[in-house]
C-alpha cells in the first residue's frame, strides 16, 4: 500500500530536538535538556456514542484546544450522519426511498449524493453482491434496527417475491442533484456502511483543520491517517466471533479497516443466527463466511463495501472479488472458523496466535503498490 508521509508534528517534540543540536549558552542548554526529556507528540484522545456503539478518537501533533475543536465538529458530523443514515426510521432515508418508489425526480440531499454516487461504483465493481437496494429484503428479515429482536423468519415466498422485483444500484439515476428510480422495489439501507461514510467525512473535515495524524475507531472499524508520535498505529482486527482479537496490523498513511461480520445486527431463533449481511441473490443471510476483513489505502467506505461483497463470496470466490474490486488486504473467515487471506494480508497481519492455521489464496494479479501500510 502506498503509505502518506506526513510531514513531522510540530510542538514540543520537534522544538527539543533543534535545542538538542545546537550550541547554546548554558542556561539555554539547561533549557534544551530539560526539553529533550519529553519529546512526545501531544496525543489528544475523546470518546462519544455513535451508530449504536463507542466511537474512539485520537489526534495527534497539535493543541489541545485545537484538538478539542476539530474533535467536537468531528462529533457533530457523526451525530448528524447516525440520524441521516442509521437511526432507525430516519425521517431523511424514509422521504428519499418514497420518492423513489413512486418514480419521482427530487433532490437528493447534498450530503448524500457522493455517499450514492460511490455505492452506486461499489456495486458494479461487486457484481452485485454489495447492495444497498434491498432494504426491502432487510425490512422483511427484521434486521434494520439497532438491535434486531428474536422472531420466526420470512417465509420463502415472501422472499422469492421480493428476489422477482430485482432492485439494483443499477436502477437508480443521480444527474446532478437529481434523484430518480427506474424501479420502484428499490429501498435503500445504507445501515452497514453509514458509520464507514461518517469517518471518511469526518478525516476530510480534520484534514481542513489542519490535522494530519489521526485515527478514529468506530466499533472495531478504524481509519487512520499519519502516524501515532513516529510510530504506526496499531490496528487490532476482531475473531469472527466477535470475542476478542485474532492479531494487531501496523499501519500508518491513509489507510481504512472494516470487517463485515455476522456478529453485527443479528438475532437468534431457534438456535440459529439470522444476521444483516444479505445475499443478493438468494435473499437470505450469507451463509458461506462467518466474517471479511479489509484493509484498504483509502476511504473506508470501500473498505466496508468491499468486506460485505468479499463475506457474501465466501471462501472460494471472494479472490476474483477482491480482484475486481481492487482489494489487496482481505482476510476471510469460514464457518469452520478457518481463515482465508490474500498474500499481502498474511504479511502485514500480526496474528496473536503465531501458529493459527491458515490459507493463503494468490490473487491472480495481486495489485502493485510502491510501498505497504507497515512502512
Amino acid at each position: 500500500m502506498r503509505a502518506n508521509r506526513p510531514r513531522p508534528a510540530f510542538g514540543r517534540g520537534s522544538r527539543a530536538r533543534r535545542l538538542c543540536t545546537r550550541g547554546l549558552a548554558s542556561a539555554a542548554l539547561l533549557l534544551g535538556l530539560l526539553s529533550c526529556r519529553n519529546t512526545e507528540v501531544p496525543v489528544y484522545t475523546t470518546q462519544f456514542n455513535a451508530f449504536g456503539g463507542a466511537v474512539d478518537l485520537s489526534i495527534v501533533g497539535i493543541q489541545r484546544d485545537r484538538a478539542a475543536t476539530a474533535a467536537e465538529a468531528l462529533e457533530r458530523d457523526f451525530e448528524f450522519f447516525d440520524r441521516a443514515l442509521f437511526r432507525d426510521e430516519s425521517d431523511r432515508m424514509v422521504r428519499i426511498n418514497e420518492g423513489l418508489a413512486a418514480g419521482e425526480r427530487f433532490a437528493a440531499p447534498p450530503s448524500l449524493i457522493p455517499l450514492i454516487a460511490r455505492t452506486q461504483d461499489l456495486s458494479a465493481q461487486s457484481g452485485g453482491l454489495f447492495d444497498p437496494t434491498i432494504g426491502r429484503l432487510t425490512h422483511l428479515w427484521g434486521v434494520d434496527v439497532v438491535q434486531p429482536a428474536a422472531h420466526r423468519p420470512p417465509d420463502d415466498t415472501a422472499i422469492r417475491q421480493l428476489l422477482e422485483t430485482e432492485p439494483s444500484m443499477a436502477d437508480i439515476d443521480l444527474d446532478g442533484i437529481e434523484l430518480h428510480s427506474r424501479n420502484p422495489a428499490v429501498q435503500l439501507d445504507f445501515d452497514s456502511i453509514a458509520s464507514a461514510y461518517a469517518m471518511d467525512v469526518a478525516i476530510d473535515s480534520l484534514r481542513r483543520q489542519g490535522v494530519r495524524s489521526a485515527m478514529i475507531n468506530a466499533g472495531g472499524d478504524v481509519r487512520v491517517i499519519g502516524n501515532r508520535s513516529g510510530r504506526p498505529w496499531r490496528v487490532p482486527v476482531p475473531r469472527a466471533s466477535g470475542t476478542g482479537v485474532l492479531g494487531i496490523l501496523d499501519v500508518r498513511g491513509n489507510v481504512s479497516l472494516y470487517t463485515a461480520s455476522a456478529q453485527r445486527r443479528n438475532f437468534v431463533y431457534q438456535g440459529e443466527v439470522y444476521h444483516a449481511v444479505i445475499d443478493p441473490r438468494t435473499g437470505y443471510p450469507a451463509t458461506a463466511a462467518a466474517s471479511a476483513t479489509v484493509l484498504y489505502e483509502g476511504d473506508a467506505l470501500t473498505a466496508a463495501g468491499a468486506a460485505h461483497a468479499l463475506m457474501i463470496a465466501g471462501p472460494e470466490q471472494w479472490p476474483s472479488i477482491a480482484e475486481r474490486m481492487g482489494i489487496d488486504y482481505a482476510l476471510v473467515t469460514d464457518r469452520d472458523g478457518n481463515l482465508h487471506l490474500s498474500p499481502a494480508m498474511d504479511r502485514t497481519l500480526n496474528l496473536l496466535d503465531a501458529n493459527t492455521e491458515r490459507s493463503i489464496h494468490p490473487l491472480s494479479k495481486e495489485q502493485t503498490r510502491p510501498s505497504d501500510p507497515r512502512r
